[in-house]
């Protein structure tokens, strides 16, 4: 009974959850306000399974892009993009392993997808390998136990994961750069058997593989777990290791409202989101009720943790708290039937932003009110891929570069309750970068903001120098500031569905969603209607350097 009265207002959100879904593509046409209907209504043809996750450089994504396009031709807005359209091609490909290749245990096969998986370099070129003799390099989450890279020159490196990692597995592996091959253990029915790049680098790369533990046991010569650092083990046989890399459809879309002044038209304040979120669960789907039950709880485990003890990580879950947890999960699949889930479907990540932007535009092109700068609304693709569209749309932008005074960008702006994380509440808002480049941007945001009917209580914290999140260097508005053009980042926050199946639209907060996309366009309109353009006052990162913040 204890159980039971825990999950009744779990079981009962997700309750609702199934109604609202059903309720995909139904609703009102939408209306020149902007309002919570409207972006409900659009979100839930924008966030459909039908969209499938939207996954840049394929059949999804392309889906997501022609609605939008469609959206815009409705509304009569201008096209942006090339050739007299709304669409700006990125160049994509997809690295995938040529059939007949195979890797050898001891003289025995290894099943691709079960027992291993490899990495997909990006130049589809493969830097020839035949024979390597495996050694065993230590544990990726303390890397006091990690061999030094000189003792595994022309051998594969294998390395295990005991704890979650505190940090990017990226930068330990790098230091070992004479290793033929790095082997990591983990399921290899979780990794999808293909990349998607815009690499035009033709240079033959290192094959890495992902095996699953059980075939790292024996590429170690027993359980890794018991082994010493450095242990010779195993001898792995590469053969007829080739990839292809074909063409992948890939595109941003862009839309422009011209400004009423006419010699201040040429200039433009840019308003985006970026259309493309993760596509589906490759190894198969899981009961979306006991995942996010699961991600709720542990999210309030490791927020009490960290509440109560300022300044420590949030980490991983004892195997004790993940017991409890479990305890509750199971007591929910024997009070409902399991809903299976495999689509990615990113509502909050970003359809909010996606449609969030759509709203402004249509409030823009069908009220009336209009800035003296033209509008130029951008939505691009390959965020979740690594900022691919908007570096693209950036370094060849269909518009001059220096025409652009500020660029507006949103990316998750439907949450941000107390139920979602401690500090979150009907008017929280997380701003980033607002005053990195120019104090005036961040000085109008604020004021624009008294204006507003329900004023939006901004939270700084996660534009502070050297935050362990990095949010500024981690959405499109940086391909922006690298070239010194003025950004302000919007967002309600991370939050227990971010990057899960999870993220639906029947989990949004239309109405809090809807403030933010009014702020944004408030705040475009007075951008877009200042005498001068917005002031820089601050350095000039280097465009082609790492993002610092």
């Amino acid at each position: 009974m204890r159980i039971a009265r825990r999950l009744f207002p779990i079981a009962a959100m997700l309750a609702m959850g199934c109604t609202t879904a059903m309720q995909v593509g139904q609703g009102p046409g939408t209306t020149p306000a902007i309002t919570a209907q409207d972006l409900k209504t659009r979100l839930y043809i924008f966030a459909d399974d039908s969209m499938m996750g939207r996954q840049f450089g394929t059949e999804g994504n392309l889906k997501g892009t022609q609605y939008i396009a469609n959206e815009l031709t409705r509304l009569g807005i201008q096209p942006g993009g090339e050739a007299g359209t709304y669409f700006q091609d990125v160049p994509a490909y997809r690295v995938s392993l040529t059939p007949g290749a195979q890797v050898f245990l001891d003289g025995a096969p290894l099943s691709f997808g079960t027992d291993y998986v490899t990495n997909f370099p990006a130049s589809g070129r493969p830097i020839p390998v035949d024979s390597l003799q495996v050694i065993y390099g230590g544990d990726l989450s303390d890397t006091t136990t990690l061999i030094s890279p000189d003792q595994v020159a022309g051998k594969a490196l294998l390395l295990t994961v005991r704890t979650p990692l505190q940090r990017n597995p990226n930068q330990i592996i790098s230091r070992y750069s004479a290793a033929r091959a790095i082997i990591t253990a983990n399921d290899p029915r979780l990794v999808r058997p293909w990349t998607i790049t815009m690499s035009t680098d033709t240079t033959p790369a290192r094959v890495n593989l992902v095996v699953s533990p059980a075939v790292a046991a024996r590429l170690a010569g027993g359980d890794p777990q018991t082994l010493r650092t450095g242990t010779p083990g195993r001898w792995l046989r590469f053969s007829s290791i080739r990839f292809t890399r074909a063409p992948a459809p890939a595109r941003n879309v862009i839309g422009i409202i011209p400004g009423t002044d006419p010699t201040l038209r040429g200039e433009y304040v840019a308003i985006g989101a970026h259309n493309d979120h993760l596509g589906s669960r490759f190894a198969g789907p899981l009961d979306h009720d006991s995942l996010r039950t699961y991600n709720i709880l542990a999210n309030r485990i490791v927020e009490a943790r960290t509440h109560a003890t300022p300044g420590t990580p949030g980490g991983g879950l004892t195997p004790a708290e993940r017991a409890s947890i479990h305890v509750d999960v199971d007591s929910l699949r024997r009070i409902r039937p399991a809903r299976l889930d495999s689509i990615y479907n990113g509502a909050d990540d970003d359809g909010s932003g996606s449609v969030g932007t759509l709203e402004i535009a249509e409030a823009f092109a069908k009220s009336g009110v209009r800035p003296r700068r033209s509008l130029i609304f951008v939505w691009h693709t390959g965020e979740e891929a690594g900022l691919l569209g908007s570096r693209y749309f950036t370094d060849n932008p269909t518009v001059p570069r220096d025409s652009i005074v500020a660029q507006l960008n949103m990316d998750m702006i439907g949450r941000g309750s107390a139920f979602d994380f401690v500090g979150g509440g009907p008017t929280y808002l997380q701003l980033v970068g607002s005053r990195r480049l120019s104090t005036e941007l961040g000085d109008i945001v604020e004021a624009v903001n008294r204006t507003e009917p329900t004023p939006l209580s901004f939270d700084y914290a996660f534009d502070a120098n050297g935050h362990p999140e990095r949010i500024y260097c981690r959405s499109d508005h940086y391909e922006y500031a690298r070239y010194g053009i003025p950004i302000t980042f919007f967002t309600t926050g991370l939050h227990m569905d971010y990057h899960q199946l999870t993220d639906e639209p029947q989990y949004i907060d239309y109405e809090h969603m809807r403030k933010v996309a009014q702020l944004v366009h408030d705040v475009a309109l007075r951008v877009g209607n200042l005498d001068h353009r917005v002031v820089v006052d601050k350095p000039k990162p280097d465009p082609r350097g790492a993002c610092v913040q």
